[in-house]
C-alpha cells in the first residue's frame, strides 16, 4: 500500500474519513435530533463530544465496509451514526469511572459541568461535583437511547428491512454492551493488579472494551450492504473479525501512546494509565522484564495519582529500556496483518483498498 516514496497514503485516507465525519454530524445536526434533549445543559453534554474533535473511526469503518461489498453508503448512515452515539455514551461514563479531567484536550463532560454549576448556579465544590456527574450521567443515558433511535431510522428512512434492523438492535443490546461493561470492570478490577495477570488476560480485556464494538461496526456495514441478516455468511465473518481485530490493535496503540505520546496531541496527560494504576500490556511485560530494582521503581509509581511528571518520564524511559513498547507494537501489529488478511474475502474495490489503509494507519498514528 505504500506509495514511491515508501510512505503510506494517509492523507487520502483521512479525507475520506473526514468527509463522512461531515456527512454524519450534518445528520446528527438535525433539529429533530437536536430538540429532543432538554434542558440545554443535556444538550450540550450529549453534544459535546461528537463536536470536539476525534476522527469517528467506528462509524468510518461501517460505511466502508457497506461500501466494499457493494452497497449504498448512505443507506448505512443512520447505523453508522447509531454506533458513534453508541460509542460517545460509552465515553462520557468512562471519563467519569477513570476520574479523567480531559478528553481531546476540552474538560470531559462531569468536569466540565462541575464548573459550570459552580459559575452559574454558585454551587459549592461538593454539590458542584455532584452534578457534573448527575450530567454526564443522565446525558449517556439519553445518548444511548439515541443510538437505539438511530437504528430505528435505517428502516424507518432508509428502508433497511426491519429483520436486519431488530437483528443489529438484539445484537448490540445483548452482546455488545454486556461484553462493553465486562471490560469495563475487568479493567478498573485489574488496576494495580498486574502482577497477578497474564497476558492472555488482558488482551481479552482490550477485545471486550474495544474490539467488540469495532467487530460490530464492521458486521453491520456488511449486513447493510448485502441485506441479510445472516451474521453467517464468509464476507459478513471476514469483516467483523478484520474490526474485532483491529480495534485491539487499536486500544493497544492508545496504551502506548499513553506512556510516549505528545501530551498536546493527546489531549490528555501522558501516564495517566500509569498514575489510575491501569494493567495494560506495557506494565505487565515490563514487570515480567524487570529486576528487583527496576520493578520497585515500576511499582512505586503504578497507581500514584500524585507521581509527577518526572517519575512519568523515568517509567517511561524504563519501559523502553526494557523492550516493552517495541514488544507492544510488534503485538498491535500481528493484530493488523491477521486482520488484513481477512480483506481478501471482499471484492478488490476502492472501497477495500481504504479499509486496508485505515487499518494501517490504526497502528501508525502518533495520537
Amino acid at each position: 500500500m505504500a506509495d514511491a516514496t515508501g510512505e503510506l497514503p494517509f492523507d487520502e485516507l483521512l479525507d475520506a474519513v473526514d468527509s463522512r465525519k461531515r456527512i454524519l454530524l450534518d445528520y446528527l445536526l438535525k433539529e429533530r435530533f437536536v430538540q429532543r434533549f432538554r434542558p440545554g445543559h443535556i444538550r450540550e453534554a450529549a453534544y459535546s463530544y461528537l463536536m470536539g474533535g476525534g476522527k469517528s473511526l467506528r462509524p468510518a469503518v461501517t460505511m466502508l465496509a457497506c461500501g466494499a461489498l457493494g452497497g449504498d453508503e448512505l443507506q448505512a448512515l443512520p447505523v453508522a451514526a447509531a454506533i458513534e452515539i453508541y460509542h460517545t455514551w460509552t465515553l462520557v461514563h468512562d471519563d467519569v469511572i477513570d476520574r479523567d479531567d480531559t478528553r481531546r484536550g476540552q474538560p470531559t463532560v462531569h468536569r466540565d459541568f462541575t464548573r459550570r454549576a459552580a459559575e452559574e448556579f454558585g454551587w459549592a465544590t461538593v454539590e458542584a461535583e455532584h452534578y457534573g456527574m448527575t450530567i454526564a450521567m443522565l446525558a449517556g443515558d439519553v445518548q444511548q437511547s439515541w443510538a437505539w433511535s438511530l437504528l430505528f431510522e435505517a428502516h424507518l428512512e432508509r428502508g433497511l428491512s426491519a429483520e436486519i434492523v431488530l437483528r443489529l438492535a438484539q445484537e448490540l443490546a445483548s452482546e455488545v454492551t454486556p461484553l462493553l461493561v465486562e471490560g469495563e470492570a475487568l479493567d478498573v478490577q485489574y488496576s494495580g493488579r498486574a502482577r497477578q495477570l497474564d497476558e492472555e488476560l488482558v488482551l481479552d480485556m482490550l477485545w471486550k472494551k474495544t474490539g467488540a464494538l469495532y467487530e460490530f461496526a464492521g458486521r453491520a456495514g456488511a449486513a447493510v450492504a448485502l441485506n441479510d441478516a445472516d451474521a453467517n455468511r464468509p464476507e459478513v465473518q471476514a469483516i467483523a473479525r478484520f474490526g474485532s481485530l483491529c480495534g485491539i490493535a487499536f486500544q493497544i496503540q492508545d496504551d502506548i501512546l499513553g506512556i510516549i505520546g505528545d501530551a498536546g496531541q493527546l489531549g490528555k496527560p501522558v501516564g495517566s494509565d500509569i498514575r489510575e494504576g491501569k494493567s495494560t500490556l506495557l506494565m505487565l511485560k515490563a514487570l515480567e522484564r524487570a529486576d528487583g530494582r527496576q520493578r520497585e521503581q515500576l511499582l512505586r509509581t503504578l497507581g500514584d495519582a500524585a507521581a509527577s511528571a518526572d517519575d512519568i518520564a523515568s517509567v517511561s524511559a524504563l519501559m523502553r529500556e526494557l523492550g516493552v513498547i517495541r514488544y507492544a507494537q510488534n503485538i498491535s501489529h500481528r493484530y493488523v496483518n491477521e486482520a488484513l488478511a481477512h480483506l481478501n474475502m471482499l471484492p478488490d474495490n476502492d472501497y477495500r483498498r481504504l479499509l486496508t489503509l485505515w487499518a494501517e494507519y490504526l497502528i501508525a498514528r502518533e495520537f
